[in-house]
Protein backbone atom coordinates (compact mmCIF):
# COMPACT_ATOMS: atom_id res chain seq x y z
CA UNK A 1 0.00 0.00 0.00
CA UNK A 2 1.36 3.60 -1.15
CA UNK A 3 0.91 5.29 2.16
CA UNK A 4 -0.91 9.29 1.72
CA UNK A 5 -3.37 7.65 -1.08
CA UNK A 6 -7.18 7.11 -0.41
CA UNK A 7 -8.17 3.71 -0.58
CA UNK A 8 -10.83 1.84 -2.42
CA UNK A 9 -12.90 -0.92 -0.84
CA UNK A 10 -14.23 -3.77 -3.32
CA UNK A 11 -16.11 -6.90 -2.45
CA UNK A 12 -16.77 -8.81 -5.18
CA UNK A 13 -18.69 -12.37 -5.51
CA UNK A 14 -20.18 -14.90 -7.94
CA UNK A 15 -22.28 -18.28 -8.18
CA UNK A 16 -24.14 -20.59 -9.86
CA UNK A 17 -27.21 -22.33 -9.87
CA UNK A 18 -25.36 -26.01 -11.11
CA UNK A 19 -21.75 -25.55 -11.97
CA UNK A 20 -22.36 -25.47 -15.08
CA UNK A 21 -26.03 -23.71 -14.74
CA UNK A 22 -27.04 -19.71 -14.79
CA UNK A 23 -24.58 -18.07 -12.97
CA UNK A 24 -24.17 -14.52 -11.91
CA UNK A 25 -21.70 -11.61 -10.44
CA UNK A 26 -21.75 -8.97 -8.33
CA UNK A 27 -19.56 -6.03 -7.31
CA UNK A 28 -19.87 -3.58 -4.31
CA UNK A 29 -17.11 -0.51 -4.69
CA UNK A 30 -16.86 2.20 -1.89
CA UNK A 31 -15.03 4.90 -2.39
CA UNK A 32 -14.76 7.83 -0.37
CA UNK A 33 -18.56 7.42 1.06
CA UNK A 34 -19.82 6.88 -2.77
CA UNK A 35 -20.92 3.08 -2.77
CA UNK A 36 -21.75 1.55 -6.46
CA UNK A 37 -23.10 -1.69 -7.03
CA UNK A 38 -22.82 -3.44 -10.09
CA UNK A 39 -24.12 -7.20 -11.13
CA UNK A 40 -24.63 -9.72 -14.33
CA UNK A 41 -25.39 -13.20 -15.48
CA UNK A 42 -24.85 -15.28 -17.87
CA UNK A 43 -27.25 -18.32 -18.66
CA UNK A 44 -24.41 -21.34 -19.02
CA UNK A 45 -21.29 -20.81 -17.33
CA UNK A 46 -19.25 -21.81 -14.13
CA UNK A 47 -19.07 -20.80 -10.40
CA UNK A 48 -15.33 -19.64 -10.98
CA UNK A 49 -15.36 -18.01 -14.19
CA UNK A 50 -18.34 -15.57 -12.26
CA UNK A 51 -16.23 -15.26 -9.59
CA UNK A 52 -13.21 -13.88 -11.74
CA UNK A 53 -15.79 -12.16 -13.93
CA UNK A 54 -16.63 -10.07 -11.04
CA UNK A 55 -13.10 -9.31 -9.99
CA UNK A 56 -12.17 -8.00 -13.76
CA UNK A 57 -15.80 -6.14 -14.24
CA UNK A 58 -14.43 -4.01 -10.54
CA UNK A 59 -10.74 -3.45 -12.04
CA UNK A 60 -12.72 -2.21 -15.38
CA UNK A 61 -15.27 -0.10 -13.45
CA UNK A 62 -12.31 1.25 -11.53
CA UNK A 63 -10.62 2.35 -14.44
CA UNK A 64 -13.02 3.68 -15.82
CA UNK A 65 -13.57 5.92 -12.48
CA UNK A 66 -9.97 6.99 -13.46
CA UNK A 67 -9.43 4.88 -9.60
CA UNK A 68 -6.23 2.90 -10.42
CA UNK A 69 -3.74 5.47 -8.50
CA UNK A 70 -5.57 4.54 -5.49
CA UNK A 71 -5.30 1.98 -3.03
CA UNK A 72 -7.06 -0.65 -3.66
CA UNK A 73 -8.50 -3.45 -0.87
CA UNK A 74 -10.13 -6.72 -2.87
CA UNK A 75 -12.54 -8.65 -0.68
CA UNK A 76 -13.32 -12.35 -2.44
CA UNK A 77 -14.81 -15.40 -0.80
CA UNK A 78 -13.13 -17.48 -3.68
CA UNK A 79 -9.81 -18.77 -2.75
CA UNK A 80 -9.64 -19.61 -6.38
CA UNK A 81 -9.61 -16.12 -7.20
CA UNK A 82 -7.19 -14.93 -3.85
CA UNK A 83 -5.05 -17.65 -4.62
CA UNK A 84 -4.69 -17.74 -8.30
CA UNK A 85 -4.28 -14.05 -8.74
CA UNK A 86 -1.50 -14.06 -5.47
CA UNK A 87 0.51 -17.03 -5.88
CA UNK A 88 -0.50 -19.53 -8.24
CA UNK A 89 0.06 -17.32 -11.93
CA UNK A 90 3.28 -16.90 -11.14
CA UNK A 91 3.87 -20.39 -12.07
CA UNK A 92 1.73 -20.82 -14.30
CA UNK A 93 3.31 -18.05 -16.65
CA UNK A 94 6.51 -19.90 -15.56
CA UNK A 95 5.05 -23.14 -17.16
CA UNK A 96 3.56 -21.67 -20.02
CA UNK A 97 0.29 -21.83 -18.95
CA UNK A 98 0.19 -25.01 -17.58
CA UNK A 99 -0.74 -26.52 -14.08
CA UNK A 100 1.30 -28.45 -11.38
CA UNK A 101 0.12 -31.30 -13.27
CA UNK A 102 1.33 -30.47 -16.73
CA UNK A 103 -2.90 -29.45 -17.95
CA UNK A 104 -3.99 -26.49 -19.25
CA UNK A 105 -5.00 -23.52 -17.09
CA UNK A 106 -8.80 -23.50 -17.25
CA UNK A 107 -10.39 -19.80 -17.82
CA UNK A 108 -6.47 -19.02 -19.00
CA UNK A 109 -8.31 -15.64 -21.25
CA UNK A 110 -9.78 -14.22 -17.65
CA UNK A 111 -6.56 -14.82 -15.56
CA UNK A 112 -4.62 -13.33 -18.51
CA UNK A 113 -7.77 -10.11 -18.25
CA UNK A 114 -7.51 -9.77 -14.55
CA UNK A 115 -3.57 -9.74 -14.69
CA UNK A 116 -3.33 -7.61 -16.70
CA UNK A 117 -5.39 -5.45 -14.88
CA UNK A 118 -3.69 -5.95 -11.42
CA UNK A 119 -0.63 -4.96 -13.23
CA UNK A 120 -2.01 -1.69 -13.63
CA UNK A 121 -3.20 -0.58 -9.64
CA UNK A 122 -1.80 -1.15 -6.04
CA UNK A 123 -3.99 -3.80 -4.96
CA UNK A 124 -4.30 -6.22 -1.95
CA UNK A 125 -6.49 -9.34 -2.26
CA UNK A 126 -8.07 -10.49 0.89
CA UNK A 127 -10.53 -13.59 1.01
CA UNK A 128 -13.36 -13.17 3.14
CA UNK A 129 -15.94 -16.15 4.57
CA UNK A 130 -18.24 -16.60 2.50
CA UNK A 131 -22.14 -16.56 4.08
CA UNK A 132 -20.01 -15.35 7.47
CA UNK A 133 -22.03 -12.10 8.35
CA UNK A 134 -20.08 -9.79 6.70
CA UNK A 135 -21.89 -7.48 5.82
CA UNK A 136 -20.67 -6.30 2.64
CA UNK A 137 -20.17 -9.77 1.07
CA UNK A 138 -23.36 -10.54 2.11
CA UNK A 139 -25.20 -8.27 -0.21
CA UNK A 140 -22.85 -9.10 -2.90
CA UNK A 141 -24.27 -12.77 -2.57
CA UNK A 142 -28.02 -10.87 -2.97
CA UNK A 143 -26.84 -9.30 -6.10
CA UNK A 144 -25.48 -12.53 -7.54
CA UNK A 145 -28.77 -14.37 -6.49
CA UNK A 146 -30.83 -11.96 -8.12
CA UNK A 147 -28.89 -11.77 -11.14
CA UNK A 148 -29.19 -15.42 -11.73
CA UNK A 149 -33.14 -15.21 -10.87
CA UNK A 150 -33.89 -12.23 -13.38
CA UNK A 151 -31.69 -14.42 -16.12
CA UNK A 152 -33.11 -17.53 -15.25
CA UNK A 153 -36.47 -15.54 -15.50
CA UNK A 154 -35.56 -13.94 -18.67
CA UNK A 155 -34.75 -17.39 -20.35
CA UNK A 156 -37.36 -19.19 -18.81
CA UNK A 157 -39.78 -17.06 -21.71
CA UNK A 158 -37.06 -17.19 -24.43
CA UNK A 159 -37.40 -19.64 -27.35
Amino acid sequence: MKLGQEEIIVYTDGGCHGNPGVGGWAVIIVDNGKTIKLSGSDPYTTNNKMELIAVIKSLEELVKLDCLNKNITLYTDSQYVKNGITTWINNWKKNNWKTASKQPVKNMDLWLKLDELVGKCTISFCWVKGHSGNELNEACDLLVQEAIKQSKNHNHFVK
